[in-house]
Protein backbone atom coordinates (compact mmCIF):
# COMPACT_ATOMS: atom_id res chain seq x y z
CA UNK A 1 0.00 0.00 0.00
CA UNK A 2 1.41 3.43 -1.00
CA UNK A 3 2.37 5.62 1.94
CA UNK A 4 0.09 8.59 2.58
CA UNK A 5 1.10 11.74 4.53
CA UNK A 6 -1.85 11.32 6.92
CA UNK A 7 -1.11 7.68 7.71
CA UNK A 8 1.52 6.70 10.24
CA UNK A 9 3.77 3.85 9.00
CA UNK A 10 3.21 0.54 10.75
CA UNK A 11 6.48 -0.59 12.28
CA UNK A 12 7.40 -2.64 15.31
CA UNK A 13 9.10 -0.60 17.99
CA UNK A 14 9.99 -3.49 20.28
CA UNK A 15 8.34 -5.84 22.73
CA UNK A 16 4.77 -5.25 23.89
CA UNK A 17 4.09 -4.08 27.42
CA UNK A 18 3.85 -6.64 30.19
CA UNK A 19 0.24 -5.70 30.98
CA UNK A 20 -0.85 -6.12 27.35
CA UNK A 21 0.90 -9.49 27.17
CA UNK A 22 -0.87 -10.61 30.35
CA UNK A 23 -4.29 -9.57 29.04
CA UNK A 24 -3.65 -11.27 25.68
CA UNK A 25 -2.66 -14.50 27.44
CA UNK A 26 -5.87 -14.45 29.52
CA UNK A 27 -7.96 -13.81 26.41
CA UNK A 28 -6.39 -16.61 24.38
CA UNK A 29 -6.49 -19.05 27.32
CA UNK A 30 -10.20 -18.27 27.78
CA UNK A 31 -9.69 -17.08 31.33
CA UNK A 32 -11.92 -14.11 30.50
CA UNK A 33 -15.36 -14.01 28.97
CA UNK A 34 -15.68 -12.19 25.64
CA UNK A 35 -17.26 -9.08 27.15
CA UNK A 36 -14.73 -9.05 29.98
CA UNK A 37 -11.87 -9.45 27.50
CA UNK A 38 -13.05 -6.43 25.54
CA UNK A 39 -13.40 -4.44 28.77
CA UNK A 40 -9.86 -5.29 29.93
CA UNK A 41 -8.42 -4.33 26.54
CA UNK A 42 -10.31 -1.03 26.58
CA UNK A 43 -9.02 -0.22 30.07
CA UNK A 44 -5.48 -0.82 28.85
CA UNK A 45 -5.94 1.50 25.86
CA UNK A 46 -7.52 4.26 27.96
CA UNK A 47 -4.53 4.22 30.31
CA UNK A 48 -2.67 6.05 27.55
CA UNK A 49 -3.50 9.75 27.75
CA UNK A 50 -3.68 10.03 23.95
CA UNK A 51 -6.82 7.88 23.77
CA UNK A 52 -10.10 9.73 24.23
CA UNK A 53 -12.77 7.38 22.89
CA UNK A 54 -12.61 3.61 22.30
CA UNK A 55 -15.26 2.22 19.97
CA UNK A 56 -15.99 -1.48 19.43
CA UNK A 57 -18.30 -2.81 16.71
CA UNK A 58 -19.45 -6.44 16.54
CA UNK A 59 -21.08 -7.69 13.36
CA UNK A 60 -21.07 -11.50 13.36
CA UNK A 61 -21.59 -12.22 17.05
CA UNK A 62 -23.89 -10.49 19.49
CA UNK A 63 -22.37 -9.45 22.83
CA UNK A 64 -22.92 -11.85 25.72
CA UNK A 65 -24.51 -9.06 27.79
CA UNK A 66 -26.27 -6.38 25.68
CA UNK A 67 -26.07 -3.81 28.49
CA UNK A 68 -24.24 -0.76 27.22
CA UNK A 69 -24.36 -1.88 23.58
CA UNK A 70 -26.37 -0.11 20.87
CA UNK A 71 -27.91 -2.32 18.15
CA UNK A 72 -27.65 -1.03 14.61
CA UNK A 73 -30.53 -2.35 12.54
CA UNK A 74 -30.32 -5.77 14.19
CA UNK A 75 -27.17 -6.60 12.21
CA UNK A 76 -24.46 -4.96 14.31
CA UNK A 77 -23.77 -3.84 17.86
CA UNK A 78 -21.63 -0.86 18.84
CA UNK A 79 -20.30 0.33 22.16
CA UNK A 80 -17.99 3.13 23.12
CA UNK A 81 -15.95 3.94 26.21
CA UNK A 82 -15.15 7.57 27.13
CA UNK A 83 -13.25 9.13 30.04
CA UNK A 84 -15.28 9.90 33.20
CA UNK A 85 -17.21 13.15 32.84
CA UNK A 86 -16.89 13.26 29.04
CA UNK A 87 -20.03 14.18 27.08
CA UNK A 88 -18.64 13.42 23.64
CA UNK A 89 -19.95 10.48 21.65
CA UNK A 90 -19.44 8.99 18.20
CA UNK A 91 -22.53 6.78 18.46
CA UNK A 92 -25.46 7.26 16.05
CA UNK A 93 -28.73 8.51 17.56
CA UNK A 94 -31.02 5.94 19.28
CA UNK A 95 -33.01 3.81 16.88
CA UNK A 96 -30.78 4.55 13.90
CA UNK A 97 -29.59 1.84 11.55
CA UNK A 98 -26.09 1.03 10.30
CA UNK A 99 -26.32 3.82 7.72
CA UNK A 100 -26.15 6.40 10.56
CA UNK A 101 -22.74 5.20 11.73
CA UNK A 102 -19.49 6.72 10.51
CA UNK A 103 -18.59 5.22 7.14
CA UNK A 104 -15.23 6.86 6.27
CA UNK A 105 -14.90 5.05 2.90
CA UNK A 106 -11.28 6.09 2.25
CA UNK A 107 -9.97 4.87 5.61
CA UNK A 108 -12.24 1.81 5.62
CA UNK A 109 -10.82 0.66 2.29
CA UNK A 110 -7.29 0.92 3.63
CA UNK A 111 -8.32 -0.81 6.82
CA UNK A 112 -9.57 -3.79 4.81
CA UNK A 113 -6.29 -3.91 2.91
CA UNK A 114 -3.94 -3.53 5.88
CA UNK A 115 -6.09 -4.88 8.76
CA UNK A 116 -4.84 -1.92 10.87
CA UNK A 117 -4.74 1.76 9.94
CA UNK A 118 -3.21 4.65 11.90
CA UNK A 119 -4.28 8.22 11.07
CA UNK A 120 -1.94 10.79 12.62
CA UNK A 121 -3.74 13.95 11.49
CA UNK A 122 -6.96 14.38 9.53
CA UNK A 123 -5.67 17.73 8.19
CA UNK A 124 -3.11 15.79 6.15
CA UNK A 125 -5.81 13.87 4.27
CA UNK A 126 -5.73 14.59 0.54
CA UNK A 127 -8.77 15.64 -1.53
CA UNK A 128 -9.61 12.04 -2.46
CA UNK A 129 -10.41 11.49 1.25
CA UNK A 130 -12.60 14.58 1.57
CA UNK A 131 -15.63 12.62 2.78
CA UNK A 132 -13.61 11.02 5.58
CA UNK A 133 -12.16 14.37 6.57
CA UNK A 134 -15.61 15.95 6.74
CA UNK A 135 -16.97 13.19 8.97
CA UNK A 136 -13.99 13.43 11.32
CA UNK A 137 -14.28 17.22 11.53
CA UNK A 138 -17.97 17.00 12.43
CA UNK A 139 -17.18 14.52 15.21
CA UNK A 140 -14.15 16.43 16.51
CA UNK A 141 -11.73 13.56 15.81
CA UNK A 142 -8.24 14.65 14.79
CA UNK A 143 -6.48 11.25 14.76
CA UNK A 144 -7.38 7.61 15.20
CA UNK A 145 -6.19 4.01 15.21
CA UNK A 146 -8.52 1.33 13.84
CA UNK A 147 -8.28 -2.40 13.23
CA UNK A 148 -10.61 -4.93 11.65
CA UNK A 149 -11.46 -7.97 13.74
CA UNK A 150 -11.15 -10.36 10.82
CA UNK A 151 -10.11 -13.96 10.41
CA UNK A 152 -9.69 -15.07 6.81
CA UNK A 153 -12.94 -14.09 5.09
CA UNK A 154 -14.98 -13.73 8.30
CA UNK A 155 -15.48 -10.18 9.54
CA UNK A 156 -16.32 -9.95 13.25
CA UNK A 157 -16.23 -6.17 13.63
CA UNK A 158 -13.67 -3.50 14.49
CA UNK A 159 -11.96 -1.61 17.31
CA UNK A 160 -10.91 2.03 17.04
CA UNK A 161 -9.14 4.55 19.25
CA UNK A 162 -10.01 8.22 18.70
CA UNK A 163 -8.27 11.39 19.82
CA UNK A 164 -8.75 15.13 19.41
CA UNK A 165 -4.96 15.57 19.28
CA UNK A 166 -2.77 15.34 16.20
CA UNK A 167 0.64 13.80 15.73
CA UNK A 168 2.25 10.35 15.71
CA UNK A 169 0.74 7.76 18.03
CA UNK A 170 3.05 6.19 20.68
CA UNK A 171 4.71 3.09 19.23
CA UNK A 172 4.18 1.15 22.47
CA UNK A 173 0.42 1.77 22.25
CA UNK A 174 0.35 0.63 18.61
CA UNK A 175 2.25 -2.58 19.40
CA UNK A 176 -0.10 -3.34 22.31
CA UNK A 177 -3.11 -2.52 20.14
CA UNK A 178 -1.93 -4.92 17.43
CA UNK A 179 -1.42 -7.73 19.96
CA UNK A 180 -4.74 -7.29 21.78
CA UNK A 181 -6.84 -7.00 18.61
CA UNK A 182 -5.21 -10.20 17.34
CA UNK A 183 -5.98 -11.96 20.63
CA UNK A 184 -9.60 -10.76 20.58
CA UNK A 185 -9.98 -11.85 16.94
CA UNK A 186 -8.69 -15.29 17.88
CA UNK A 187 -11.19 -15.43 20.72
CA UNK A 188 -14.04 -14.32 18.45
CA UNK A 189 -13.12 -17.05 15.97
CA UNK A 190 -13.25 -19.64 18.74
CA UNK A 191 -16.51 -18.23 20.10
CA UNK A 192 -18.15 -18.32 16.68
CA UNK A 193 -17.08 -21.95 16.20
CA UNK A 194 -18.46 -22.79 19.64
CA UNK A 195 -21.79 -21.06 18.95
CA UNK A 196 -22.01 -22.65 15.51
CA UNK A 197 -21.54 -26.08 17.09
CA UNK A 198 -24.22 -25.32 19.68
CA UNK A 199 -26.58 -24.10 16.97
CA UNK A 200 -25.89 -27.24 14.90
CA UNK A 201 -26.71 -29.42 17.91
CA UNK A 202 -29.89 -27.45 18.56
CA UNK A 203 -30.80 -27.63 14.87
CA UNK A 204 -30.30 -31.40 14.93
CA UNK A 205 -32.53 -31.74 17.97
CA UNK A 206 -35.17 -29.51 16.37
CA UNK A 207 -34.97 -31.52 13.16
CA UNK A 208 -35.46 -34.77 15.07
CA UNK A 209 -38.43 -33.29 16.91
CA UNK A 210 -39.77 -31.98 13.61
CA UNK A 211 -39.55 -35.44 12.05
CA UNK A 212 -41.35 -36.95 15.03
CA UNK A 213 -44.10 -34.36 14.80
CA UNK A 214 -44.37 -34.79 11.02
CA UNK A 215 -44.61 -38.57 11.23
CA UNK A 216 -47.21 -38.26 13.99
CA UNK A 217 -49.21 -35.74 11.97
CA UNK A 218 -48.98 -37.82 8.79
CA UNK A 219 -50.14 -40.90 10.66
CA UNK A 220 -53.08 -39.02 12.12
CA UNK A 221 -54.10 -37.43 8.82
CA UNK A 222 -53.83 -40.71 6.93
CA UNK A 223 -55.74 -42.63 9.60
CA UNK A 224 -58.88 -40.49 9.22
CA UNK A 225 -59.60 -41.10 5.49
CA UNK A 226 -58.39 -44.71 5.70
CA UNK A 227 -60.81 -45.36 8.57
CA UNK A 228 -63.60 -43.75 6.54
CA UNK A 229 -62.87 -45.92 3.51
CA UNK A 230 -62.74 -49.09 5.62
CA UNK A 231 -65.91 -48.24 7.49
CA UNK A 232 -67.99 -47.50 4.42
CA UNK A 233 -66.62 -50.53 2.58
CA UNK A 234 -67.51 -52.79 5.51
CA UNK A 235 -71.03 -51.37 5.42
CA UNK A 236 -71.34 -52.08 1.72
CA UNK A 237 -70.01 -55.62 2.15
CA UNK A 238 -72.59 -56.21 4.87
CA UNK A 239 -75.32 -54.92 2.55
CA UNK A 240 -74.08 -57.26 -0.18
CA UNK A 241 -74.10 -60.27 2.18
CA UNK A 242 -77.35 -59.68 4.01
CA UNK A 243 -79.31 -57.05 2.14
CA UNK A 244 -81.38 -56.94 -0.99
CA UNK A 245 -80.03 -55.75 -4.35
CA UNK A 246 -81.94 -52.50 -3.90
CA UNK A 247 -80.35 -51.96 -0.49
CA UNK A 248 -76.91 -52.59 -1.98
CA UNK A 249 -77.50 -50.05 -4.77
CA UNK A 250 -78.85 -47.54 -2.27
CA UNK A 251 -75.80 -48.06 -0.07
CA UNK A 252 -73.45 -47.60 -3.01
CA UNK A 253 -75.13 -44.34 -4.00
CA UNK A 254 -75.04 -43.17 -0.38
CA UNK A 255 -71.50 -44.22 0.62
CA UNK A 256 -69.71 -44.36 -2.73
CA UNK A 257 -69.14 -40.58 -2.99
CA UNK A 258 -67.82 -40.56 0.59
CA UNK A 259 -65.35 -43.29 -0.25
CA UNK A 260 -64.23 -41.34 -3.32
CA UNK A 261 -63.72 -38.12 -1.30
CA UNK A 262 -61.73 -39.95 1.37
CA UNK A 263 -59.62 -41.61 -1.33
CA UNK A 264 -59.01 -38.27 -3.03
CA UNK A 265 -57.83 -36.82 0.28
CA UNK A 266 -55.47 -39.76 0.70
CA UNK A 267 -54.13 -39.26 -2.80
CA UNK A 268 -53.65 -35.53 -2.24
CA UNK A 269 -51.64 -36.14 0.94
CA UNK A 270 -49.48 -38.77 -0.74
CA UNK A 271 -48.92 -36.53 -3.79
CA UNK A 272 -47.90 -33.62 -1.54
CA UNK A 273 -45.43 -35.75 0.40
CA UNK A 274 -43.98 -37.32 -2.74
CA UNK A 275 -43.67 -33.93 -4.44
CA UNK A 276 -41.92 -32.45 -1.43
CA UNK A 277 -39.61 -35.43 -1.21
CA UNK A 278 -38.65 -35.14 -4.87
CA UNK A 279 -38.03 -31.39 -4.58
CA UNK A 280 -35.93 -31.67 -1.43
CA UNK A 281 -33.94 -34.63 -2.75
CA UNK A 282 -33.44 -33.22 -6.24
CA UNK A 283 -29.89 -33.27 -7.57
CA UNK A 284 -30.11 -29.85 -9.21
CA UNK A 285 -27.47 -27.56 -7.77
CA UNK A 286 -28.13 -24.06 -6.49
CA UNK A 287 -27.85 -21.54 -9.27
CA UNK A 288 -28.93 -18.05 -10.26
CA UNK A 289 -32.68 -18.35 -10.90
CA UNK A 290 -34.49 -15.58 -12.76
CA UNK A 291 -37.43 -14.47 -10.62
CA UNK A 292 -39.44 -13.13 -13.55
CA UNK A 293 -39.06 -16.38 -15.49
CA UNK A 294 -40.01 -18.49 -12.47
CA UNK A 295 -43.10 -16.36 -11.82
CA UNK A 296 -44.05 -16.51 -15.50
CA UNK A 297 -44.07 -20.32 -15.33
CA UNK A 298 -46.05 -20.40 -12.09
CA UNK A 299 -48.62 -17.87 -13.33
CA UNK A 300 -49.03 -19.86 -16.56
CA UNK A 301 -49.72 -23.04 -14.58
CA UNK A 302 -52.42 -21.26 -12.58
CA UNK A 303 -54.25 -19.45 -15.37
CA UNK A 304 -57.06 -22.02 -15.57
CA UNK A 305 -57.80 -22.27 -11.81
CA UNK A 306 -57.54 -18.47 -11.53
CA UNK A 307 -60.00 -17.99 -14.37
CA UNK A 308 -62.36 -20.56 -12.85
CA UNK A 309 -62.23 -18.73 -9.51
CA UNK A 310 -62.55 -15.32 -11.24
CA UNK A 311 -59.25 -14.19 -9.75
CA UNK A 312 -57.15 -11.63 -11.62
CA UNK A 313 -53.36 -12.02 -11.37
CA UNK A 314 -50.92 -9.13 -11.87
CA UNK A 315 -47.13 -9.40 -11.97
CA UNK A 316 -44.66 -6.55 -11.39
CA UNK A 317 -41.08 -7.89 -11.34
CA UNK A 318 -37.73 -6.54 -12.52
CA UNK A 319 -36.66 -8.90 -15.35
CA UNK A 320 -33.03 -8.78 -14.12
CA UNK A 321 -33.84 -9.93 -10.58
CA UNK A 322 -32.27 -13.29 -9.65
CA UNK A 323 -31.97 -15.49 -6.57
CA UNK A 324 -29.37 -18.10 -5.61
CA UNK A 325 -31.37 -21.27 -5.01
CA UNK A 326 -32.60 -24.61 -6.39
CA UNK A 327 -34.68 -23.77 -9.46
CA UNK A 328 -37.24 -26.53 -8.80
CA UNK A 329 -37.62 -25.43 -5.18
CA UNK A 330 -38.24 -21.79 -6.13
CA UNK A 331 -41.03 -22.77 -8.50
CA UNK A 332 -42.53 -25.23 -6.00
CA UNK A 333 -42.70 -22.61 -3.24
CA UNK A 334 -44.17 -19.97 -5.55
CA UNK A 335 -46.68 -22.54 -6.79
CA UNK A 336 -47.80 -23.21 -3.22
CA UNK A 337 -48.10 -19.51 -2.35
CA UNK A 338 -49.96 -18.56 -5.52
CA UNK A 339 -52.19 -21.64 -5.32
CA UNK A 340 -53.21 -20.70 -1.78
CA UNK A 341 -53.95 -17.11 -2.79
CA UNK A 342 -56.22 -18.27 -5.61
CA UNK A 343 -57.95 -20.97 -3.59
CA UNK A 344 -58.78 -18.72 -0.63
CA UNK A 345 -60.52 -15.96 -2.56
CA UNK A 346 -63.62 -13.97 -1.77
CA UNK A 347 -67.00 -15.12 -3.09
CA UNK A 348 -67.21 -13.91 -6.66
CA UNK A 349 -63.46 -13.67 -7.27
CA UNK A 350 -60.69 -11.28 -6.33
CA UNK A 351 -57.15 -10.20 -7.19
CA UNK A 352 -53.66 -11.54 -6.54
CA UNK A 353 -50.64 -9.27 -6.92
CA UNK A 354 -47.16 -10.72 -7.41
CA UNK A 355 -44.11 -8.50 -6.99
CA UNK A 356 -40.46 -8.72 -5.99
CA UNK A 357 -37.71 -6.45 -4.73
CA UNK A 358 -34.23 -6.35 -3.27
CA UNK A 359 -33.40 -5.91 0.41
CA UNK A 360 -30.63 -6.52 2.92
CA UNK A 361 -31.29 -9.54 5.12
CA UNK A 362 -30.77 -9.84 8.87
CA UNK A 363 -27.32 -11.32 8.22
CA UNK A 364 -26.33 -8.25 6.20
CA UNK A 365 -26.29 -10.16 2.90
CA UNK A 366 -28.35 -9.08 -0.15
CA UNK A 367 -31.68 -10.87 -0.45
CA UNK A 368 -34.67 -10.88 -2.79
CA UNK A 369 -38.24 -10.92 -1.52
CA UNK A 370 -41.01 -12.30 -3.77
CA UNK A 371 -44.44 -11.19 -2.51
CA UNK A 372 -47.83 -12.79 -3.15
CA UNK A 373 -50.63 -10.50 -1.96
CA UNK A 374 -54.35 -11.33 -2.11
CA UNK A 375 -57.57 -9.61 -1.07
CA UNK A 376 -59.19 -12.75 0.33
CA UNK A 377 -60.91 -13.24 3.69
CA UNK A 378 -57.62 -13.14 5.61
CA UNK A 379 -56.59 -14.83 8.85
CA UNK A 380 -56.59 -13.65 12.44
CA UNK A 381 -53.51 -13.53 14.68
CA UNK A 382 -54.16 -16.93 16.27
CA UNK A 383 -54.54 -18.59 12.88
CA UNK A 384 -51.35 -16.95 11.60
CA UNK A 385 -49.48 -18.34 14.62
CA UNK A 386 -50.23 -21.90 13.43
CA UNK A 387 -50.50 -21.52 9.67
CA UNK A 388 -47.02 -22.99 8.97
CA UNK A 389 -47.65 -26.16 10.97
CA UNK A 390 -48.18 -29.39 8.94
CA UNK A 391 -51.81 -30.27 8.13
CA UNK A 392 -53.17 -27.05 9.61
CA UNK A 393 -55.98 -25.69 7.44
CA UNK A 394 -58.40 -22.81 7.92
CA UNK A 395 -60.51 -23.32 4.80
CA UNK A 396 -63.98 -24.79 4.42
CA UNK A 397 -64.15 -28.58 4.54
CA UNK A 398 -64.98 -28.84 0.85
CA UNK A 399 -62.03 -26.64 -0.17
CA UNK A 400 -59.29 -28.78 -1.67
CA UNK A 401 -55.98 -28.93 0.18
CA UNK A 402 -53.85 -30.95 2.57
CA UNK A 403 -52.47 -28.26 4.88
CA UNK A 404 -48.90 -29.15 3.85
CA UNK A 405 -48.14 -26.39 1.34
CA UNK A 406 -46.85 -23.68 3.67
CA UNK A 407 -44.97 -26.11 5.90
CA UNK A 408 -43.19 -27.64 2.91
CA UNK A 409 -42.53 -24.20 1.39
CA UNK A 410 -40.83 -22.99 4.55
CA UNK A 411 -38.60 -26.09 4.61
CA UNK A 412 -37.57 -25.59 0.97
CA UNK A 413 -36.79 -21.91 1.48
CA UNK A 414 -34.72 -22.54 4.61
CA UNK A 415 -32.72 -25.19 2.74
CA UNK A 416 -31.55 -22.43 0.38
CA UNK A 417 -30.78 -19.96 3.16
CA UNK A 418 -34.08 -18.14 2.88
CA UNK A 419 -37.47 -18.01 4.56
CA UNK A 420 -41.21 -17.95 3.95
CA UNK A 421 -43.25 -15.59 6.11
CA UNK A 422 -46.62 -13.92 6.03
CA UNK A 423 -49.04 -11.46 7.54
CA UNK A 424 -52.79 -11.17 7.30
CA UNK A 425 -55.70 -8.93 8.26
CA UNK A 426 -59.16 -10.51 8.59
CA UNK A 427 -61.49 -9.10 5.98
CA UNK A 428 -58.67 -7.38 4.10
CA UNK A 429 -56.43 -10.14 2.77
CA UNK A 430 -53.15 -11.94 3.25
CA UNK A 431 -49.57 -11.37 2.13
CA UNK A 432 -47.03 -14.18 2.02
CA UNK A 433 -43.50 -13.79 0.79
CA UNK A 434 -40.47 -15.85 -0.14
CA UNK A 435 -37.02 -14.50 0.71
CA UNK A 436 -33.90 -15.99 -0.87
CA UNK A 437 -30.24 -14.94 -1.19
CA UNK A 438 -29.57 -12.68 -4.14
CA UNK A 439 -26.21 -14.33 -4.77
CA UNK A 440 -23.92 -17.05 -3.51
CA UNK A 441 -22.40 -16.38 -0.09
CA UNK A 442 -18.95 -17.12 -1.51
CA UNK A 443 -19.25 -14.22 -3.95
CA UNK A 444 -20.44 -11.92 -1.15
CA UNK A 445 -17.40 -12.78 0.93
CA UNK A 446 -15.08 -12.39 -2.05
CA UNK A 447 -16.49 -8.92 -2.71
CA UNK A 448 -16.01 -7.98 0.95
CA UNK A 449 -12.37 -9.06 0.81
Amino acid sequence: MTEHPALQPLTSGGPVSASAAAIAAQVVDQQLGLDEALGRAVEHFQADGRVEIVTVVLTSLAPEDPTGWTPLGGRAWVREWTPPGSTRTLLPPPGAGPEAALTMPWLSRRGREAIMVVLSDRELLTPDAAEDRGQLEREGVRSLVAASLRSRSEMFGSISLSSDAAGPWPQQLLDDFRLLTAAITSRLTLEQARRALAEAIDAGAEAQLGYQQLFGAVGHELRTPISAVLGYCEGLIDDAQHGTPDELVSGMLRDGPRIVRASEQLLAIVDSLLGAGRALASDDARQHVGVAAALADVVHWHRTPAATAQVDMTVDVDPDLTVWAHASGVRQVLTNLLGNAITHHRPGGGTVQLSAGRLVGESGHPMVRVIVRDDGPGLDADQMAHVFEPFVRFAADRTAGTGLGLSISRTMAERDGGAVRGESVPGVGSTFWLELPAEALASVQAAAD
